[in-house]
């Protein structure tokens, strides 16, 4: 494969311990990874963060384990992105103590920011220029001259929303900038869902309010969330269907995660990642130092 391709991985923070093992991987079997992929970025929010949206998540990370966890990537030259896509922010919350100290703490010219709200994206923009920022899918832009629109301003990259993925005169029509332009590959939500966008907005009142109890009713929430339930779904591209995609220039790639069990994100990483003949060899290593891990934690005296 003559092109870089870009994988962006989920859950920086919840999926460390399974993000540090699959790069661990990477430099130790490079034989048993697919040739010429680079892991692009790593995902997701310190948990409380009132910017996040897309997933609420609630809890604290101190100060000297936000610095960890920023190296841990970051010294491997692997940006951290913000999902700062919290679409009910207003004026007043941009001056948030905690999620400034993140923005901090990580403005070091590699990091990244994923936004939808124009408030905060305005002052982000301003008071960390070094960021790269990047249009989110959470926008819920399913039309080829909105994404067009998004492609014309100075987003480092537009994530494309996963009911185009197959929409073929769309992605003739954006070819030109493919290079720009991110694709979820394993999507779990419906084809054409009426409530994503409800179902964001609702993420980020929870988020902004602490709200810990609500549930929302997801016509999606009966269904098993396995990465082989994914591959069911209209939106999912597979191995065989990637290199045309790669062919015509498009090199993003985003594995879906945030939020489903780390089984899902596993296997997803195995399917995507590995070589087909492979898989066992690194299933195996990541079950076993997992498992190693569990016992520890379950006795931490030993």
């Amino acid at each position: 494969m003559s092109k870089e391709v870009y994988w962006h991985l989920p859950g920086f923070c919840y999926f460390r311990l399974l993000n540090q093992m699959l790069l661990n991987m990477m430099k130790d079997y490079p034989d048993k990874f697919r040739e010429g992929y680079k892991i692009g970025s790593v995902y997701g929010t310190f948990p409380g963060a009132i910017w996040n949206g897309g997933r609420a998540v609630f809890g604290i990370t101190g100060k000297q384990d936000i610095q960890s966890i920023l190296n841990l990537y970051n010294s491997r030259g692997i940006p951290v992105r913000f999902t700062w896509t919290n679409a009910l922010l207003e004026e007043r919350h941009v001056y948030d103590t905690y999620c400034n100290l993140i923005m901090e703490l990580a403005n070091n010219g590699l990091n990244q920011v994923l936004v939808n709200s124009p408030v905060l994206e305005e002052y982000l923009k301003k008071e960390y220029p070094d960021f790269k920022y990047i249009s989110s899918t959470t926008k819920r832009i399913t039309g080829v001259e909105g994404i067009q629109k998004e492609l014309d301003k100075d987003y480092y990259l537009v994530v494309l929303d996963y009911d185009m993925n197959h929409d073929e005169t769309a992605l003739r029509a954006l070819e030109k900038d493919a290079g720009r332009l991110e694709i979820l590959v394993n999507e779990v939500c419906y084809p054409q869902c009426p409530k994503r966008t409800e179902h964001y907005l609702q993420q980020s009142k929870m988020q902004l309010e602490y709200d810990v109890q609500t549930g929302f009713p997801c016509p999606n929430i009966t269904t098993k969330r396995s990465f082989e339930e994914s591959m069911k779904r209209p939106s999912f591209i597979s191995n065989e269907e990637i290199g045309s995609y790669i062919d015509r220039g498009y090199v993003n790639f985003k594995i879906v995660g945030r939020g489903l069990p780390m089984d899902f994100v596993k296997e997803s990483y195995l399917y995507y990642l590995v070589k087909e003949e492979e898989r066992n060899f690194i299933r195996a290593k990541m079950d076993n130092l997992l498992s190693q891990f569990a016992k520890m934690n379950r006795n931490p005296r030993q």
